[in-house]
């Protein structure tokens, strides 16, 4: 019964996206599109193959599994494709999916760099009617521009975000942010990691040169050494010299500080017209990926678990995903309803006042912060987290009671247990009535 389910849901999946899309995207301008993977069980489903693991399990055979949202992450479409498959070989089916089955005629679609490259833009995007895009620039690009002059870096001296142009993005527009709290933070870890790997060195260095059971021979030497660079990924900042009785070292000070310059700094891409969507509106645009992202992180491990796949047939798999993603979808509305008695923050448009422009940190609004604070609700209801929220309405029990009367008589009936002011208030939220 469960597998006809499935199948028929399978069958379902256009009809029920067309839906979902006319109600969601429908008069609006911006679509968000990423992807994951994950790891599959088993070795005869023809989508499972090696791939690029974003789980860490590269051993596993994998899906790839791209997701489409509306611009305040709630999710519309879903496809999965063979677990080899590349970010960019994803992206024409859900334009055609948009353009052609959605039927919506202007669009701008937000991708992240991985996903939305030179060679699909000049392949799938560019001088198509209605169809604009928003991207990122890769840190070798971001570096061409600064060394080319048409990025000055002085320009952060007095803002956080400013347009330029530049022969190579003929009609297109680069928005260069830089956030100082991203900046300060990769500062630090550069600096963790280049003395994490001196501490390694160090060891080696003091190998070379000790009495006893000496390290020596250059290729050894270099096996070491190579082990210590790759794993802390900053080869690039140290200048090495190695012999057969010795090794030494020193950081490349010039090379740290070209990097350190590009801190922070970030350069949004995008031919969507300035009078359609003015620098912050772009910025923003493209940081709205994060409500995907927090999509794949609820689909995969904090509430809905898409793993274990075990299925064989691409077509369960496929329904599978899709009953993983409508399950969300429920999800996401709830949330939205919950919100006043949830963690979450209930009211943005307090929070994007307060918050200077798109580039700064996200602020959280006077009343997000009031219930963090003292962990209650206005009305002194006690704030929880999605998950815990679940918990508690979890206790409400149904119950069998059973009257004796005279005789040998009795009547049976079943009552709920009343909710408490919480559970109340949750089902007022969500705008659920309670059976007597």
């Amino acid at each position: 019964d469960l597998y006809f389910a499935m199948d028929w849901l399978g069958e379902q999946q256009e009809r029920i996206e067309n839906i979902l899309a006319a109600k969601h995207l429908k008069g609006g301008l911006l679509v968000l599109y990423d992807i994951t993977s994950t790891y599959f069980e088993g070795h005869t489903c023809p989508l499972a193959k090696l791939g690029y693991s974003r789980d860490g399990k590269r051993d596993k055979l994998q899906i790839v599994v791209g997701l489409l949202c509306a611009p305040d992450g709630c999710p519309v479409a879903v496809e999965v494709f063979e677990g080899n498959w590349a970010d960019t070989r994803t992206l024409p089916s859900q334009i055609t999916k948009i353009r052609e089955r959605f039927g919506i005629e202007r669009v701008v679609l937000v991708g992240d760099r991985g996903m939305i490259t030179q060679a699909r833009i000049r392949q799938d995007l560019r001088d198509k009617d209605g169809l604009d895009w928003i991207t990122a620039l890769r840190a070798p690009q971001i570096r061409k521009l600064v060394e080319s002059d048409h990025l000055q870096l002085t320009l952060f001296d007095t803002l956080d975000m400013a347009e330029i142009t530049h022969p190579d993005y003929p009609g297109e527009r680069l928005i260069v942010c830089r956030n100082p709290v991203l900046a300060n933070q990769r500062a630090i870890t550069r600096e963790d990691l280049l003395r994490a790997t001196e501490e390694k060195l160090d060891k080696i260095v003091l190998a070379t040169s000790r009495a006893a059971r000496r390290l020596k021979g250059k290729d050894k030497i270099a096996l070491r050494v190579g082990k210590v660079i790759n794993k802390f990924k900053v080869a690039k900042h140290f200048e090495v010299s190695i012999t057969d009785e010795s090794f030494s070292y020193q950081r490349k000070e010039a090379s740290i500080a070209k990097e350190a310059a590009l801190d922070g700094i970030y350069v949004i891409r995008t031919s969507v017209p300035e009078e359609l969507l003015d620098t912050n509106a772009t910025v923003g645009a493209y940081k709205s990926l994060s409500e995907v992202e927090r999509a794949f992180r609820s689909l995969k491990s904090i509430d809905l678990k898409i793993r274990p796949i075990f299925h064989r047939l691409a077509e369960r798999v496929k329904a599978h995903v899709f009953l993983c993603m409508l399950a969300y979808y429920v999800e996401w509305h709830m949330r939205k309803a919950l919100a006043p008695i949830l963690f979450d923050d209930h009211d943005s448009d307090a929070a994007a006042r307060v918050r200077p422009n798109m580039v700064t940190p996200a602020e959280r609004s006077e009343s997000a912060k009031r219930k963090a604070k003292t962990k209650m609700t206005d009305d002194y209801l006690p704030v929880h987290s999605f998950r815990t929220l679940l918990k508690d309405l979890a206790t409400i029990t149904k119950n069998t009671v059973e009257v004796e009367r005279s005789g040998n008589d009795s009547v049976t009936f079943e009552k709920l247990a009343r909710p408490t002011h919480l559970q109340q208030r949750a089902f007022d939220l969500l705008g659920v009535k309670l059976a007597a």
